[in-house]
């Protein structure tokens, strides 16, 4: 037997339900046909114990209601419910129970009554915990829409929340602007005091950003719902609407490549260069330490792109070891000889930088942002003929496909170091460029 299975006990969703039917003759006059609890936590330990104290008490309850119908004199039994001498046996036993109830207490429950929390300890409390999970980026990304729904609903006990609040909810986001935040007239603003601010412009946040908030706070609602806090998630079937389009990267083209890099930027030229010859993301190159340089007999320079001190990944598929381009020698070796290859640098400065880089230039295309750097380099592997699982394998994306379609990385361990050094020397920066 399964060390999880618990008698009279089942897991739905995430919490485990308590249900025992009653017997017949008990059902009928309690007009219920089974005791049915939540047993408010997820842990199979705790549900077992939990289980057994409502066991206890379901066990109490019918034995208290069936001795006491059946001490009552059966005639006296038979003259209160009218029933005559030729009524069945559970005739006898229904009339009994019921006498019974007409002349006692009716039966109680021990139950433990939990003090139904409010949405705003509810937030805090996820928001602490996640806190620990996730990078810092994520992290603010949860807390702004978690605490946005907070300020309009907080004070209201969680198990108060309808349908109708999630409706409302996402009424109220469509009308924000996608300023608010971004300045320090607008930073911790409620809702209410969000949607005021901004009824002063006709800009609005993209249906993208709106189902971000929308699904950020769902799933602080289904992760209630695993604690035992809610029998189920309010807004499971409250329908998101608003139309998202998808807006893909732009790839830089060659003339843009030399102007950028022709800057020779102070802030972030150096990283610049790594990510167009190597495919990194701006966190990952980042925060690389010199230690995540390795040589590789003749094969050379690898970077092992892995979680350090100084960032975690974005994927499982995002670890890897990428070969280092020979252009990028000169560059590596003007970097510190030891710990971080950049110090003081944030992804927060280098997409900001390149923003101001970009404006300085006048490149004004819509879609060209630092991680274009990285589309480039995809585009480029293509271009050398090099099969999409294995670009994938290089870039750190997790979905690739082979080319009968079957998900690469359930069968294959990756392609081998000669075959990445392959595929990263064919890759060539414009005519008369240098990183």
């Amino acid at each position: 037997m399964s060390s999880a299975r618990i008698r009279y006990a089942y897991l739905k969703g995430q919490t485990w339900l308590y249900r025992r039917n009653y017997p017949k003759e008990v059902a009928a006059l309690l007009g219920q046909q089974a005791l049915k609890q939540s047993l408010k936590t997820s842990d199979a330990k705790v549900a077992r114990q939990r289980a057994a104290e409502v066991n206890a008490r379901y066990e109490e309850t019918v034995d208290h209601i069936l001795s006491g119908a059946l001490s009552l004199p059966q005639s006296a039994t038979l003259s209160d419910a009218g029933t005559s001498e030729w009524a069945t046996p559970s005739e006898l036993a229904l009339a009994r129970l019921r006498a019974t109830l007409e002349r006692s207490e009716p039966v109680r429950y021990h139950q433990v009554i939990q003090p139904k929390v409010t949405v705003q300890e509810t937030a805090r409390r996820y928001l602490l915990l996640r806190q620990n999970e996730l990078r810092p980026s994520g992290f603010k990304s949860v807390r702004y829409s978690v605490e946005l729904f907070s300020s309009k609903y907080g004070k209201r006990k969680l198990v108060e929340l309808v349908r109708e609040d999630g409706r409302e909810f996402l009424s109220l986001i469509a009308q924000l602007s996608p300023i608010i935040g971004k300045s320090q007239k607008t930073y911790g603003l409620s809702l209410d005091a969000a949607v005021d601010w901004s009824s002063q412009s006709k800009a609005r946040i993209t249906g993208r950003t709106q189902r971000r908030i929308w699904s950020q706070v769902c799933h602080w609602l289904d992760w209630c719902v695993y604690e035992g806090e809610l029998e189920a998630n309010p807004f499971s079937s409250v329908r998101f609407e608003a139309k998202v389009r998808h807006q893909p990267y732009a790839v830089p083209s060659d003339k843009e490549v030399k102007l950028l890099l022709g800057q020779s930027d102070p802030v972030i030229g150096k990283v610049m260069s790594i990510c167009l010859l190597s495919g990194m993301r701006a966190g990952e190159a980042a925060g690389l330490l010199r230690e995540d340089l390795v040589t590789k007999g003749n094969l050379g320079g690898f970077f092992l792109v892995r979680p350090n001190r100084l960032r975690l990944l974005k994927t499982d598929a995002a670890e890897r070891q990428v070969p280092v381009h020979s252009a990028l020698d000169p560059v590596l070796a003007s970097l510190p000889s030891a710990g971080p290859l950049f110090p003081d640098l944030k992804v927060n400065d280098v997409t900001k930088r390149f923003a101001k880089l970009r404006q300085a230039l006048g490149i004004d295309r819509p879609g060209l942002v630092f991680h274009s750097t990285r589309k480039w380099f995809i585009t480029q592997c293509e271009r050398t003929g090099a099969p999409e699982h294995f670009t994938a394998s290089i870039v750190g994306h997790k979905s690739a496909r082979s080319e009968n379609g079957i998900t690469y990385s359930i069968y294959s361990a990756g392609i081998s170091d000669e075959q990445k050094r392959s595929i990263v020397d064919q890759i060539r920066l414009p005519a008369g460029c240098s990183p």
